[in-house]
């Protein structure tokens, strides 16, 4: 059964939803659209998670990050992907320096870009395999290892990433291991005809526009706690986990299509990035309550880049996406004429 928090944990949660309707609306003076986009890194940042951006050029992949960033009162770094890139320039390495006193040397570490708050790798894809693993250590445990040193990265941290679908020309498809650290992977379309008029006249005109810090780092850290301490439902928790065994072709009772279609489904990750994902978004509304919306409408972001095809769906013209509606279709199947689950059940008839 849902409990709201306490009272201190409501004026907390006031202030959060406050902190991102202003966050928002910052981000409106520079980027025109792409609010879905926005709600999803903002649920991102919130949930200790990261994100991926995927959309072809001038879509603002880089711009949404930089002026994210600006907005709020944190570090930033950005670190250009190129298939010349070393590890050591993600996340620096061991230099010899010689005290001019004593004359003696010694290592000293020089941090990497790494070591920021928010960091935009920007078209990530460009970098060859060992460059792009040194993130991974970085986005899962929070640290870098130089030798056998561990260094603390700072606390939060936040990866955001962005990739072009199209230019596939020298450049390094992420695999599996790194694409699971990315809690959503964020598609970004063309705006519509009224945004794309906005953003021509805005960005042809000589005006130019500030923002202003609206979350500092300690803000983020009480917001990320707050959220965890927001209460779930079995049925919710049970209806996440259900959704993502589906997506597995050796799970019980296999839907006939995943197991055709399906070269291997999502694993318990999803299902964590799932209630977190929920309980953000119901702490974005203002709620302590989370609703069985909270929990569909991030559905496609968290489970799609964990979904592998194999040549069948191929062969049959079945995507990622089209997986993720099957298995939303069986389970909206399973729920019908079972009163006892309430709102959840009324949520999937059509």
């Amino acid at each position: 059964m849902n409990r709201p928090p306490e009272i201190d944990d409501e004026a907390l949660l006031h202030r959060l939803h406050d902190s991102s309707l202003q966050l928002k609306s910052q981000l409106q003076k520079v980027v025109v659209g792409q609010s879905q986009a926005i709600d999803l890194i903002l649920n991102g940042l919130l949930s200790s998670g990261h994100c991926l951006l995927i959309g072809v050029p001038g879509l603002a992949k880089t711009l949404i990050v930089r002026t994210f960033a600006s907005i709020l009162n944190v570090g930033f770094s950005r670190i250009q992907f190129t298939p010349d890139l070393m590890p050591s320039d993600v996340t620096g390495t061991d230099v010899l320096v010689q005290n001019q006193a004593t004359g003696d040397r010694d290592f000293r570490f020089l941090k990497g870009p790494v070591f920021s708050n928010i960091v935009l790798a920007d078209e990530i894809n460009r970098a060859p395999p060992k460059t792009q693993s040194a993130l991974l250590e970085a986005m899962q445990e929070r640290q870098v290892t130089i030798g056998a040193v561990q260094h603390p990265l700072p606390n939060p941290f936040f990866v955001l990433a962005t990739q072009n679908p199209i230019e596939q020309e020298g450049t390094y498809p992420l695999p599996e291991a790194q694409l699971d650290r990315f809690m959503f992977v964020v598609q970004l379309d063309y705006p519509s005809e009224s945004d794309e008029l906005e953003m021509l006249l805005r960005t042809t005109g000589d005006s130019t526009v500030s923002v202003t810090s609206q979350m500092s780092a300690v803000d983020i850290l009480e917001y990320r706690h707050l959220i965890r301490r927001i209460p779930i439902s079995e049925g919710l928790a049970s209806l996440a986990l259900q959704l993502v065994r589906l997506t597995r072709p050796n799970s019980e009772n296999p839907i006939v299509l995943v197991r055709e279609c399906v070269a291997w489904g999502a694993g318990p990750r999803a299902g964590q990035f799932l209630i977190l994902a929920a309980k953000t978004s119901a702490a974005l509304r203002g709620s302590a309550i989370v609703l069985e919306d909270d929990l569909l409408a991030v559905v496609q972001p968290v489970l799609q880049h964990r979904i592998k095809t194999n040549y069948t769906a191929q062969a049959k013209g079945v995507s990622e996406s089209s997986i993720i509606e099957l298995v939303m279709n069986h389970v909206r199947e399973q729920l019908q004429g079972k009163p006892n689950r309430g709102r959840i059940a009324k949520l999937f008839q059509s």
